[in-house]
């Protein structure tokens, strides 16, 4: 009975706020969990916003990512940024988000249960809900519950174009130029909220794990310089997106950018396609739409939904009804997902650039600030300043990495991304950024996806 009245309670909360605030940190989610699981054989159709469960089972989450059954059967989890976690045991998938309540300005995550979340066999087959409590804390001296204030920030205001702020931000360093960019100046500051990726919560990005000397040893024999823009004359990378100036969908259209150029890769630029982000925005229940989401959730709705053709569902900039399947849209599948490094928190500069080089551009989340809304060109680093006209917050960002150099006079090494901005902004909707100092956080949590080619 506790259960299914803890259940109803999770179910009432899911559906009651549709983005998700919960900041649950590694050592709060950490321990024996018990979970609570539906009747199975249903397809990925099913919804979980109401079920009974009708078994249960013990699992224990164990650093960094482990997780063992009481039979000593070993599986894999890895927390989702701040938002919940993915756990695979027994040839079953499970993922949920973390739950929390809202009452108006406060926010009280409770890490220690999850809200209804979807399980399946590892071949995406025999759905079912489920939803876990923690039975025992791994981590003794941490509370698995906390509460932090959500400030309402007056975001009706609009942008004002501060020239003295951009001449600041180029008199105290050389390495890059700012610029102010006219169509920016008038807009709501909700709206630039909205596509540098919303709110940020700056404590839950974890530090990049020190290569190890396999790493180092690596990355000697990779080139200085590496574009994949340009490979023996080739451009393998997709066009530059714009998400508009209303819908935070950056982390789709940077999983959308590196699903197509690693199939330009995978086909030696035989295969030029463009997905749809607004099939994610629109239809995935991994994400929150237009408030944002992640590129290791957008990756594991390609895996169990695939995703369709630009032309299937055309992109609108804004939240959608989403569209009913149709017989003549393909989807693209992907065949594994996941954190550089093997889990969240086990990426570094050298694991990144392996990746990038063997299969292609990657998507990084990272943070943006005032100063970096005004780049124009060179090698990006926040510079401390802030904008005195603009109350501008800091916000979580996705953009696709496509490759990294050092500059040939500075020394200085780099990154290279696109970003979703159109291609006006910027290196015609690229920038550079500072590699290997973790610039921004941008060298945290990058991930790893591989599509699979389908048949002609």
């Amino acid at each position: 009975m506790a259960a299914v009245l803890m259940l109803v309670m999770l179910c009432g909360l899911r559906a009651a706020w549709a983005d998700t605030p919960a900041n649950c940190s590694w050592g709060q989610v950490a321990g024996v969990w018990e979970f609570h699981v539906g009747p199975g054989g249903y397809d990925r159709r099913l919804r979980c916003s109401s079920f009974t469960a009708v078994e249960s089972f013990k699992a224990t989450l164990l650093f960094p990512d482990v997780v063992m059954d009481k039979d000593g059967n070993k599986g894999f989890w890895t927390m989702i940024y701040n938002q919940g976690f993915e756990m695979v045991i027994n040839q079953r998938k499970y993922f949920a988000f973390s739950s929390y309540v809202k009452e108006d300005d406060v926010v009280t995550s409770m890490c220690n249960a999850t809200f209804p979340g979807w399980s399946h066999d590892i071949l995406g087959q025999d759905w079912a809900c489920y939803y876990g409590l923690q039975v025992t804390r791994g981590v003794p001296d941490v509370d698995p519950v906390t509460t932090r204030l959500v400030h309402k920030d007056d975001y009706e205001r609009k942008f004002r174009n501060n020239h003295d702020f951009v001449k600041g931000i180029n008199s105290v360093q050389r390495s890059w130029k700012a610029v102010t960019y006219p169509e920016s100046h008038g807009m709501k500051l909700s709206n630039m909220a909205s596509i540098a990726g919303g709110s940020s919560s700056a404590l839950t990005y974890p530090q990049p794990t020190p290569m190890d000397e396999a790493t180092k040893i690596a990355i000697k024999h990779l080139p200085k310089n590496f574009d994949w823009r340009n490979i023996n004359g080739q451009n393998f990378v997709s066009d530059v997106k714009d998400q508009g100036n209303v819908c935070g969908s950056c982390y789709a259209q940077a999983t959308a950018i590196t699903l197509e150029s690693r199939l330009r890769l995978m086909t030696n630029n035989t295969l030029k396609t463009t997905m749809s982000p607004q099939d994610v925005v629109s239809c995935s229940e991994y994400s929150q739409g237009c408030l944002g989401g992640f590129p290791y959730l957008t990756a594991k709705y390609a895996q169990d939904f695939g995703m369709v053709e630009e032309r299937c569902n055309p992109y609108h900039g804004h939240s959608t009804p989403c569209m009913p399947y149709r017989a003549d849209c393909r989807r693209y599948y992907v065949e594994d997902y996941h954190y550089i490094g093997g889990f969240y928190g086990a990426c570094n500069e050298g694991l990144m650039m392996l990746e990038m080089v063997k299969n292609g551009p990657i998507p990084v989340s990272f943070q943006v600030y005032d100063d970096f809304r005004q780049y124009h060109s060179g090698i990006y680093h926040h510079t401390g300043l802030k904008d005195g006209w603009n109350p501008w917050k800091v916000t979580d960002h996705v953009v696709t990495l496509v490759g990294y150099g050092i500059d040939p006079t500075s020394g200085e090494k780099y990154w290279i991304a696109q970003n979703t901005w159109g291609a006006d902004w910027g290196e015609l909707g690229y920038f550079r950024i500072r590699r290997g100092t973790n610039e921004v956080n941008i060298e945290s949590i990058a991930v790893a996806i591989t599509p699979i080619v389908p048949n002609p």
